[in-house]
């Protein structure tokens, strides 16, 4: 095999090979990336729209994988990225770059167990509990019959049993019916279509692949759940990496409620001595009472009910597991049953021992749950950080490169890494006051902000609405849809309207409707991704709505010049999981809010307002109604959190701006 060329000379060709320019931000990540490789030392990026980042990291990944013969892992938090990866970046790579490798790379795309068609569920498999709803809702049954059948017929044509390819999808019930988590699953040696199974092959593949690509939950369940899901592999590269420790205790979170408990009884019912399962049973009627007179939030002490009902059901679930017995030859079906029993049994049960434990070791949080559509309460728990996790598991392991466009909170690394359960790095300015905590010892790490193509000194204007009054608890004021109304009229339209509540995107938009001449879609009218679709091609349209779309909008040209927040987007006050998080940072001598509630603010502005500039000929205005930016003495940290946008206070400013812009797309 001949001697692999260096990364910057495979990057040229990669970038000739696409039809791209050279960007000096993307060479020097490509260097950064190619040195965290040969040295081990792990690498957080920023990297601003327009880098062209995939590219910087996946050349000297797939580099090393061809000149090592090792896999690298690359990491997404989004399906809309993975797809472009495997659908696109990596099968023109590897072509421009077999000539100077000596061979094609390869590559593969792996995903949870459950992401795919169980073929033994398919045609033998036990079918699932029916949910106690649909009990007693003869039209959600067809419903669900209408779509397993069509599941059933699709698995006949389908050739990768890949849920994200079954266009319209179908409803989790219905999914659940053909599909196996990697605790139900029989295995390969023991299932009779195990030869044949969807996600043995996709592992397959992925074993024998240069890159193979993922989640963030695979990534999680490969380092915390103790065993191997992904490939061996030596670098990983996490891309969206500002969402991983959202999705990591995501995955970490487990959930209790007297419904499952129940669906476990159901489900061992057939398999044991019906007095043990009712036994299961009956706790669960104990369970279901005892939270269904708990006020919803977090738990700090255990109630001795609860205690009580905890301990019956932890008991009751190890007595069936015990009366299941060790496993025994029988017939495919009947061992279906089993391990489908068996993995409900092992999940309540492992549930109610951790929350029993939550409150002696302080390590995880525990809340009761509620719902606005009357569902039964349940009982959760989750970490209080993930970030030893992370240390112990990802980083002791294995080379990590972590990038996204918004890595620098307040204007440095330090407030993700520490997220990350890595130390203050010495190659990154620090963070003023976001914790003062005594530092973490861990592994070696270096941060690199590429900047961005972008020129937003002069491409964008930020616009703090410093005269309004402050955001109120009871929905939008009418100065803010009065501020609203002008700004969007001045826009003609072109607006993305990103709010803090579903609640104040309906209230903008009933408010909106019949005084603008522009149409506003407003999220919930129709799927998400077909709003966006609509708003991208009427340049007069608006766009309203919440948590997703200040993420999940890719919306370059003249469709969006105009992005309006209405509030600093911090956490509820009474979420569980950050009020615990910004107690126990407080406790130890931080600053609670600058490091939870601030920090969660800071990235999601940050995101909102990488909405705005998508392309070099982009321009516009992110407005920020919520005065608190500009007046806070966490405002600083907020605004360098952001995108180095001209700034100013001034309205009138601000709406002839808008017009101009208007009045230039209209000549």
């Amino acid at each position: 095999m001949p001697e692999v060329p260096p990364t910057l000379s495979l990057l040229e060709t990669a970038v000739h090979a696409v039809g791209g320019a050279e960007r000096p931000g993307q060479v020097e990540m490509a260097e950064a990336v190619d040195h965290s490789i040969r040295t081990g030392e792990h690498l957080a990026v920023q990297a601003g729209t327009g880098t062209g980042k995939s590219l910087a990291y996946l050349v000297p990944s797939i580099r090393h994988a061809v000149a090592e013969a090792e896999t690298v892992v690359v990491s997404t938090a989004t399906i809309a990225l993975q797809r472009q990866l495997v659908d696109r970046d990596l099968p023109r790579l590897s072509k421009a770059l077999k000539k100077d490798l000596g061979r094609e790379p390869t590559f593969a795309i792996l995903k949870g167990r459950r992401n795919y068609l169980c073929m033994h569920r398919v045609h033998n498999g036990a079918p699932d509990e029916p949910e106690e709803d649909a009990l007693f809702d003869p039209f959600a049954v067809s419903k669900l019959g209408r779509e397993v059948k069509r599941l059933h017929e699709w698995s006949s044509d389908t050739e990768t049993g890949d849920r994200d390819e079954l266009v319209p999808g179908v409803s989790e019930q219905a999914w659940r019916q053909v599909s196996v988590t990697a605790r139900e699953c029989l295995g390969v040696s023991k299932c009779p279509i195990g030869s044949d199974c969807f996600a043995e092959r996709a592992r397959a593949e992925a074993g024998k692949a240069d890159v193979v690509v993922t989640n963030h939950a695979m990534l999680a369940i490969d380092a915390l759940e103790g065993y191997q899901v992904l490939p061996d592999h030596d670098v990983v590269v996490i891309d969206e990496a500002h969402d991983l420790v959202d999705r990591i205790t995501s995955v970490a979170t487990e959930e209790l409620s007297g419904a499952s408990v129940g669906m476990a009884a159901r489900r061992c019912g057939r398999l044991i001595d019906q007095d043990i399962a009712d036994r299961l049973a009956e706790a669960s009627d104990g369970l279901a009472m005892i939270l269904e007179d708990m006020p919803s939030g977090r738990l700090d002490a255990l109630p001795r009910a609860l205690a009580g009902a905890l301990a019956a059901t932890r008991d009751a679930a190890h007595n069936c597991m015990s009366a299941m017995g060790s496993e025994r030859k029988e017939d495919p079906d009947g061992a279906t049953a089993r391990k489908l029993a068996l993995a409900l049994l092992e999940e309540v049960h492992d549930c109610a021992v951790r929350v029993l434990e939550a409150f002696d070791e302080e390590r995880d949080v525990v809340w009761v749950s509620g719902d606005f559509n009357q569902k039964a309460p349940s009982l959760r728990v989750a970490p209080l950080g993930v970030g030893g996790l992370l240390r112990e598991r990802l980083f002791a392991k294995r080379t990590t490169v972590l990038t996204s466009a918004t890595l620098t909170l307040g204007g440095a690394f330090d407030t993700m890494a520490r997220q990350w359960g890595l130390p203050p790095s010495e190659k990154v300015r620090k963070i003023e006051g976001a914790a003062t905590e005594k530092d973490i010892d861990g592994p070696r790490w270096s941060g690199l902000d590429v900047g961005s193509p972008f020129q937003h000194g002069t491409s964008g204007i930020l616009y703090v609405a410093r005269h309004l009054p402050q955001p109120g608890r009871d929905g939008l004021p009418q100065e803010y849809l009065d501020e609203i109304e002008g700004l969007v009229n001045a826009a003609g339209g072109r607006a993305l309207g990103l709010f803090s509540s579903t609640r104040a995107a309906k209230q903008a938009t009933e408010a909106l409707r019949d005084k603008l001449e522009h149409p506003i879609l407003c999220q919930g009218d129709d799927a998400t991704g077909l709003l966006i679709k609509k708003f991208s091609e009427d340049e007069r349209t608006c766009l309203f709505g919440t948590l997703s779309l200040w993420q999940g909008v890719d919306v370059p040209g003249p469709s969006l010049q105009l992005v309006i927040m209405d509030r600093i987007p911090f956490p509820r006050p009474d979420d569980p999981l950050a009020s615990a998080r910004q107690k126990a940072v407080s406790s130890r001598g931080g600053n609670g809010f600058l490091t939870v509630a601030a920090t969660h603010a800071a990235l999601l502005m940050a995101q909102g307002a990488g909405r705005l500039l998508r392309s070099m000929s982009d321009k516009g205005v992110v407005a920020v109604l919520d005065p608190r930016l500009a007046t806070a003495r966490y405002g600083g940290f907020l605004r360098a959190s952001l995108p180095p946008f001209w700034t100013t206070y001034d309205p009138e400013v601000v709406r002839a701006a808008l017009k101009r812009l208007d009045a230039a797309q209209t000549k």
